[in-house]
């Protein structure tokens, strides 16, 4: 029971911690978009019931959200269209046959490949022209209103995304950065706890969170894509270019330092499986370690907004809490030290190079010897 009590807990400070690092923006982007989709159909369009209005603002925002700005046309586009096709296939062969289902379904989905949708948006696609053809078929207009109405949600998404975005443009880039470090340092965290308590089933809860960080890696670099599409748009991009420069040029090593973490939680997961007690000063050095990775998702964010005192600081208690942790793991990397247990520490300390290499704490050459020093004791 407490075991499942601090799995809930962990889950929960998760989630609220999504929300407070920028999780919150697509939240009201995509609720103020639909509201305004819906608001435009009815009143200025005159449309009784445009439902394919605010689903569409959704379906492209969701879709396009961190793309260019092409590919967010190609989406309203791509949308627009398979609710057209829909329409026009109910208008020739009538609703809620054999045939219109077989032909609706055929182009909706062809269509969502041919403009490179994901698998979650074409099903998203199909139902909605599923809805159309069989629920709530169109009438019998020469005006197709809903393929009207799926153009307006698509121009509100795309306005929503690119033009009023293109305004601050780097704005969901620091908070992407923030929310990427937040989530690899809470799987460190949880894994310290795991530990702690010899919980095999936490840690393996663990590993399988960390084995998706990737996504989180994948998702700074399309933000980092979006962003220098958005400098495009504003008069001062030659000052933001420079800020987006130092998150480009640290993404190969957070990406090397989540695959360290990763590797390192599975080390754990062993280690929680042994009869062997894991020493309390493995989770210190892992609670160390987890600061530092917030430490430099601050530090970088901090560059993005331009506050460079503060990234200067963050970047600091980078250093200072990563070689904490080193110095915390190398002290239990000993000549009876198990092979997990050696696992965990030697990824501690790759962890901490690729970390302050990312915020760029110090010439690249220099760090590991720093970081080396640092586990001998010294």
């Amino acid at each position: 029971m407490t075991a499942t009590a601090g799995r809930a807990t962990a889950a929960v400070r998760q989630a609220v911690g999504r929300l407070r690092h920028g999780g919150w923006r697509p939240v009201l982007q995509d609720t103020v978009a639909a509201t305004v989709a819906w608001i435009i159909a009815t009143r200025l369009a005159g449309h009784p019931l445009p439902f394919f209005a605010p689903a569409a603002a959704l379906n492209v925002l969701n879709q396009a959200r961190g793309r260019r700005i092409r590919r967010t046309a190609e989406v309203v586009l791509g949308v627009a269209a398979g609710v057209l096709v829909a329409e026009l296939v109910v208008q020739a062969l009538g609703p809620r046959t054999t045939g219109t289902v077989f032909a609706v379904i055929l182009l909706t989905v062809t269509l969502a490949v041919a403009f490179d949708a994901s698998s979650v948006s074409t099903v998203q696609a199909t139902l909605s022209a599923l809805y159309l053809a069989v629920v709530s078929p169109p009438d019998q207009t020469l005006v197709p209103v809903r393929f009207v109405d799926a153009l307006i949600g698509g121009a509100v998404a795309l306005v929503t995304s690119q033009v009023l975005g293109a305004r601050r443009p780097l704005v969901p880039l620091a908070a992407q950065v923030r929310r990427t470090f937040a989530e690899l340092a809470g799987v460190l965290d949880d894994t310290a706890d795991a530990l702690r308590r010899g919980d095999p089933d936490a840690a393996r809860a663990v590993l399988s969170r960390a084995r998706h960080a990737d996504a989180a890696v994948d998702r700074l670099r399309a933000a980092t894509r979006a962003a220098g599409e958005g400098l495009r748009l504003t008069v001062r991009r030659r000052r933001g270019l420079g800020r987006l420069r130092s998150v480009a040029g640290s993404l190969r090593q957070t990406d090397l330092a989540v695959r360290d973490v990763r590797v390192l939680v599975r080390a754990a997961v062993t280690l929680t499986r042994g009869s062997a007690p894991v020493p309390a000063e493995l989770g210190d050095a892992l609670r160390a370690l987890a600061e530092a990775v917030r430490a430099a998702g601050d530090a970088l964010a901090a560059e993005v907004d331009g506050q460079e005192r503060a990234a200067a600081r963050h970047r600091a208690h980078t250093e200072e809490c990563a070689l904490t942790a080193v110095r915390g793991a190398g002290r239990l990397f000993t000549g009876d030290a198990t092979l997990p247990l050696a696992m965990v520490t030697g990824q501690v300390r790759d962890t901490a190079v690729d970390l302050l290499r990312a915020v760029g704490a110090g010439d690249d050459e220099s760090i590991p010897d720093r970081v080396d020093a640092a586990a001998a004791g010294r």
